[in-house]
Formats: structure tokens, C-alpha cells, sequence
């Protein structure tokens, strides 16, 4: 028995002030907020979510936000740098928005693509590359125009300690497909259009610590909840202990650990972030799950108000 994973469905971090989250990655990056709810694990913390128009798999970047908190450590056992997917020919407009906001980027070359590298507000490491693959955001905010908006989630970069045991993972448990090796760096690529690049660097950082600047998890694509159960069969035939099915209301969540330490999601397409606000409206109220709803008022209190706004 084999399984092939269509590739990412969202990449999940840690950052500071939530209103300079919002301010970055809907503002300056152009992405739409598709959803601003709470971590259902720490109620009293935003959890939010940016992505195309739709919110579709495979454009997702969520954050749970920590405000005051130290920053973390980026090390092994983490996603090391988060890639994002812009139409060819898009580079220039963005080394000039990052040059108008002010953040310093460096020009780097992999796998004979062109990066643009930079950091968020709290130390997230980020990166920019053409692509033709990839339907065209149509979500237009702020100066970012369809024809180079970001159109989702290129892939990431995993630090590892235990490199050859982290590709064995990629190739063996999620299917995906060993494209090179380059330097440190060993690529795989799965079918999906977007989410689809997986970089391992095999040069080690040391230990990392959890926190602002750095990512919590990863997580890979499944379409249904009948096909998240034979994933969660199937890792744990692969020798991996899975965690029951967990309910986040846009999807249902599996995860493992992987040897090299990065924590591995495996969550459900369906049924998305239209289901509890409408597409037009997706991402403006706060909204929580039914086990909350009587919480609401006190949880506005103690959460700091966020909203999308222009920067100029």
C-alpha cells in the first residue's frame, strides 16, 4: 500500500503583536484574512488566517499569536523558511513594495529559481519565487493587483537533524516525488499546482525553541474525512503514533512527529472557511466555535482588537 499527499494545506506559526501580523500579511503581502478565531486549545489567543480569495488548501498561513511573548529560536525540527508563489514576472513589483515598507531582502538562486528572502515583523523567515503553476489570486488589496499577487503557499524549507530519515518520511509516508540534490538542500515535489515544493536542508542549526518568529507546524492535504482515516492508518502501519482526529471546524487535523522532529498535520479540504460567515464576508467578525459562543463577550475583552487597514 502507498499514499501520495497533494501537498501543503497551510503552515502554521508563531507571532507577537496580532494587529502587526494583520498589518504585514494583509496589508503589505496583500493576502486576505479569511479568518480570525482563537486556538482552540487557548482560547484567550487569536488564531488567524491568510490566504487567497477563497482560503483554498494549499494558500493557507496561520498564526497563533502571542503578544509580549520572547521570541523563539528557529532550529531543527521546524519548518526553517516558508515559501510563497508569485506569477512570473511578479519578482520586480515585489522588490519594490518591500523596498516602499522598508524590509531589507536578499536575492538568492536554488534549484535554478530566483528568491527574493526576507523576515516578518517577529523574525518569521519568509521567501518569494516565480512559478507558473498556480491559479491567479484574485483577492486585491492595497496597491497588489491580480497579476502579482501572491497565489499561495510555494513550500517550505525543513531543518533537520536527521535529514536522510526526514526524506525517507517525505518519499515513503506522504509520497511525495524526489526532484535533486543541490548543495545542502535535497527537493520533493508533489502533484498539487501550489504547497507542492518541499526543500530539506541537511546541515544542522542545533536544537530550536517555540515562539514568535518561528513555525508550530506543517500540515499536508487530504480531500475527506474517509481519507484522513486510512492516512492516519497508514502512518501508524509506518510505525508512528497518530494523534485521534481533531475537529478545527474549517478541517479535521491528524498529527505526528517526524524523526527530525517537525510536527506533521495531515488535514481535510472540506469544508472550508465559507461555512460559518459567507465568502464575502469571511475574515471581517471574530468568529468561535459552538463550545465558546457563550465566552463571547468576555473573550472580546480580553482579545486586542485587529483590523485590515492600508498602509501607506
Amino acid at each position: 500500500m502507498s499514499k501520495k499527499t497533494m501537498g501543503t494545506h497551510h503552515i502554521t506559526a508563531i507571532v507577537g503583536d496580532p494587529q502587526e501580523n494583520v498589518d504585514f500579511y494583509a496589508s503589505v503581502l496583500g493576502l486576505r484574512l479569511v479568518k480570525k478565531t482563537v486556538n482552540f486549545g487557548d482560547k484567550v489567543r487569536y488564531h488567524l488566517y491568510f490566504g487567497n480569495e477563497e482560503g483554498s488548501p494549499g494558500t493557507l498561513i496561520t498564526f497563533f499569536a502571542w503578544p509580549g511573548a520572547e521570541n523563539g529560536k528557529v532550529g531543527d525540527g521546524e519548518v526553517g523558511v516558508s515559501s510563497y508563489v508569485v506569477p512570473v514576472g511578479a519578482i520586480e513589483f515585489w522588490k519594490n513594495r518591500l523596498e516602499k515598507f522598508e524590509i531589507p531582502y536578499t536575492e538568492t538562486e536554488r534549484f535554478g529559481e530566483q528568491y527574493l528572502q526576507f523576515q516578518d515583523p517577529h523574525g518569521l523567515l519568509l521567501e518569494i519565487v516565480e512559478r507558473e503553476e498556480g491559479s491567479p489570486n484574485k483577492w486585491e488589496f492595497g496597491g497588489v493587483t491580480e497579476d502579482v499577487a501572491i497565489k499561495g503557499l510555494g513550500g517550505a524549507t525543513l531543518y533537520s537533524a536527521k535529514s536522510a530519515e526526514t526524506a525517507e518520511v517525505l518519499s515513503n509516508v506522504l509520497g511525495l516525488e524526489l526532484v535533486g540534490e543541490e548543495g545542502d538542500y535535497i527537493r520533493f515535489k508533489s502533484a498539487s499546482e501550489l504547497g507542492n515544493v518541499i526543500d530539506i536542508k541537511t546541515t544542522s542549526f542545533g536544537k530550536g525553541q517555540q515562539g514568535p518568529g518561528v513555525v508550530h507546524h506543517i500540515a499536508w492535504r487530504t480531500k475527506d474525512d474517509t481519507e484522513q482515516l486510512a492516512w492516519k492508518s497508514f502512518v501508524e502501519e509506518n510505525g508512528f503514533k497518530v494523534t485521534p482526529v481533531k475537529d478545527r471546524n474549517y478541517f479535521k487535523a491528524i498529527y505526528f512527529r517526524e524523526p527530525g522532529g517537525t510536527l506533521f498535520e495531515i488535514a481535510t479540504d472540506p469544508p472550508g472557511f465559507a461555512r460559518d460567515e459567507s465568502l464575502d464576508t469571511m475574515g471581517e467578525k471574530l468568529m468561535l466555535p459552538k463550545q465558546f459562543e457563550d465566552e463571547r463577550e468576555e473573550l472580546e475583552n480580553i482579545l486586542i482588537p485587529v483590523e485590515v487597514r492600508e498602509l501607506k
